[in-house]
Order: C-alpha cells, then structure tokens, then sequence
C-alpha cells in the first residue's frame, strides 16, 4: 500500500475531533451539573438557552453555583491527567528523533477515542461524572494534545528542510488545526440539538478511528530506525530519550541557549494568557447577560477561524518583509486589542465582533515555534518539540486550573475580569521578545548558530 508524507489530514482529523467533542463535554457536563442542582432533566431535554438574567431571582445565584462547580470540575479534571501527559509528552516526541514520528501521533489517538468512550458511557448510563478521571488519568499515560501537536511539527521539520519557508509550513498546519476547530465549533451546536448528548458522541470516536487507521497504514515515516539502535524500553534507549533535551542545551553555546530560553519563556507565557481566556469562552457565553444556546456557541467558535486563516495570510505576508520577532510582537497586540473587548462584551453582536482584532492573533505560537525550530540541528528537532510539548502541556494545565479558579471566585461581581488579566499577562512575552530585538537579535543568527554547531561536531 502506497504510503503519504501528509501530516495535514491527520492534523485535521485528530484537531476536528478533538474540538467537536470538547463543546459537546463541556456542555453536558454543566448539563449534568444544572440537573442535580435543579433536580429536573428540562436542561438536557431541548434546545433552549436556559440562563437566568434576573438576579434578584434565586434561579440567577443556583446558575452561578453550577457556573462555579462546573468549573472547578474541568480543573481537578485536566489535572488528574497532568503529570502523565507531561512525562509522555516529553519521552514520545523525543523519541520520534531516532525511532520513528508515527509513536507521537498514534498513542494519542488512542487516548482521545478512550476519553470520548468515557463520555459516551457515563451518558448512556448515566454513570458518576467521577468515573471521567479514569480515562483522564489513563489517557495522560497515552501522551495528549500537545503530545500529538509536537508529533506534528516534528514531522513537519523533518519535511521542510529550507529555513526560509519554515514560517510557512508551521503557520499553515497551525491554519489547519484553527480552520478545524472553527468548523468543529459550528458543527456541535447543531450536532447536539440534532443527536443531543449521547449520541453526539459516536462522531469524534469514529473520527479517532479513521486517524488511527490513516497514521498505521497510509502515513510514511520521516525517520528511518536503524537495526543497530537501541531499545526504548532497554537501559541504554531509556537515558538515549530523556539525555535528548538535556543535550540540547548541554552542548549549545551561550547565545544559543538564551536565544532558546527567551523564546520558550515568551512561549510559555503567551500560551498561558492565550489558552488561559479560550478555555472559558464557552461558560462564558453560557452565562447572562450572553446566554447562548448550543448553536450560537459553534458560531463563535466558527468565526474564530477567521484568526487562524487571518493570521496564517499574515505570517505568509510579513515573512516576506519583517523579521520573525515584529511578527510575533503584531500577533500579540492583536491578541490585547481582542480580548479586552470580549471582556467588556454584553451582546452577542459585540461577542461575536471580538473576533476582528484578534485576526492575526494565532500568528505568535507558530513563529516562535519556528523561530526555535530554526536555531537547532535537524537531529534535534525532536528533543526540542519534546521540550515545547512538555511545557506546553504543564502550561496548559496550569493554565486551565489558574483561570478556572479565578473565574469561580470573580464570576459573580465581574465575569470578564481573567480576559482583562489575560491581556495584562501578555506584557510578559511582549516584553521578552522585545529584550530578544534589543540585544541584537538577527534572523540570520539561526543560521550561524547552526553552522557553529555543525563544525564544533566535525572538529570533534
């Protein structure tokens, strides 16, 4: 059987059902959460936007209790699978250097197909919402989302051998996991008003079995594992997969490692503030003065495409004229400019109008992730995706824990108020990538960086 190097349809694939599923999750949980707090199954038996805007009513401060539970359930619920995820996040793209891509990409299928059948079981039984924290726990042990998105950029590094086009390749998978999550959002909405709960769910688990089947017998290893290699199970393959990212920073040379560790921190803390407000945009919208049903939140979720597909036009433009730091510093200015407006929004027009100035937002995280892509050696790519999914696993962890806990304490006075605190937040990256301009900074230092570990390798 013919094999591909197209990671795009996976990429597809594996971000669709991902992002079908998590409004369909979120969703019945807050559902669930309504019915054992009202005692009535009137939340989960049709279509209407049950919000209470009145709050002089009692109904207003039992909606804000299940507002609060429901989140504080999400968060003990990502954090049961935390340090599972980032220990395989780091060891399964690390391994991808020596033993293969495909182990990155196909382990969290798996856990993703194990976590939808969870749901799918607990709503057709209606099983304790407890019994959620296995397949958290158990599917962490399978890698996780940043797991397969650093699996991904591997691959893609692997592929796109010319510095110049890198920006491009990375933004446009970027695009493809926006453009996914943007027609997922839309597609739920309709999904749960047309199937409801229960069988919302056969969908991403059939999803997750197409990806399965696509990464085993159609996807083409990048990288070929030698006979002589060792074992990942064996002593020496062990220290061979956690030695890589270590090397990676063991080996450099001073400039290189503070042009790495400027740029993982901006990472990171952009990714904090960033993925930090998205987590809540769905109770959000849920909440008064809001109040969106099902289908209005797979709208807004599909207008977010708009960013994805704006900001990969951007890098695909100002690659051509700007330096990859001014990109990032445009994308994160974006970002500010959106969110503060999402956090003062009372109406749907305005809500769904945030999406304007957040149009080159998603431009930051696929440039720096080229941008570090750039400065290391092609065996190293791995180990350096390892790093990236590692932290950005605990990040997003972190993240969803930080916020949802602040959302549960400030969302009866002002529920806007983690969207102003995610823009304050995004001073931290702005200001790092600007320390990266004034200490000089050059796009061709990727280059020269390169070249110098490459001849302290042949001197050796």
């Amino acid at each position: 059987m013919k094999q591909f190097q197209l990671v795009e349809p996976i990429m597809a694939i594996y971000c669709f059902a991902s992002f079908v599923s998590l409004p369909i999750m979120g969703q019945y949980v807050y559902h669930r959460m309504w019915q054992d707090e009202f005692n009535t199954s009137a939340a989960l038996s049709d279509n209407i936007s049950h919000c209470e805007t009145n709050q002089s009513n009692p109904s207003y401060i039992h909606q804000k209790e299940v507002q609060k539970r429901a989140s504080m359930f999400t968060t003990t619920l990502d954090l049961s699978s935390l340090i599972p995820s980032l220990l395989m996040a780091l060891i399964l793209v690390s391994y991808g250097d020596n033993h293969g891509r495909k182990a990155s990409l196909l382990l969290p299928s798996i856990g993703g197909l194990i976590t939808i059948i969870a749901y799918c079981l607990t709503a057709f039984f209606e099983l304790p919402l407890e019994v959620l924290y296995l397949s958290a726990v158990f599917s962490g042990f399978l890698g996780g989302f940043a797991t397969f998105i650093g699996g991904c950029f591997s691959y893609i590094a692997d592929i796109a051998k010319d510095l110049q086009k890198k920006n491009v390749r990375i933004a446009f998978i970027d695009m493809v996991l926006g453009v996914s999550s943007g027609i997922a959002g839309i597609t739920s909405g309709y999904v749960i008003n047309a199937m409801g709960f229960k069988w919302s769910f056969f969908i991403p688990a059939i999803l997750y079995i197409l990806n399965i089947l696509y990464i085993i017998f159609l996807l083409e290893e990048t990288v070929k594992r030698s006979e002589f290699s060792q074992s990942v199970l064996s002593k020496e393959g062990i220290r061979e997969v956690f030695s890589g990212v270590f090397l990676l920073f063991r080996h450099a040379s001073c400039r290189k490692r503070l042009v790495i560790g400027l740029l993982l921190f901006a990472f990171m803390s952009f990714l904090f503030a960033d993925f930090g407000a998205i987590s809540l945009f769905t109770l959000y919208e849920l909440d008064s003065p809001l109040c969106w049903d099902p289908v209005l939140i797979g709208w807004g979720s599909a207008l977010s495409t708009l960013c994805f597909v704006g900001s990969f036009l951007g890098v695909y433009l100002f690659t051509r004229c700007l330096k990859d730091a001014y990109i990032v510093l445009i994308g994160i200015a974006s970002w500010i400019g959106g969110i503060i407006m999402a956090a003062f929004a009372t109406t749907t027009v305005t809500m769904m109008l945030v999406r304007v100035p957040l149009l080159f937002s998603a431009m930051p995280l696929p440039v720096m992730r080229s941008m570090m892509s750039k400065v290391v050696l092609e065996n190293e790519q791995g180990a350096l995706f390892a790093c990236i999914a590692c932290l950005e696993s605990l990040t997003g962890s972190l993240t969803i824990a930080v916020f949802n806990s602040i959302y549960a304490t400030t969302v009866l006075w002002f529920p806007g108020f983690c969207f102003l605190l995610s823009a304050a937040f995004c001073l931290i990256p702005l200001g790092v990538v600007w320390i990266l301009l004034c200490i000089g900074y050059e796009e061709r230092d990727h280059i020269l960086l390169v070249n110098e570990e490459t001849s302290t390798e042949v001197e050796s």
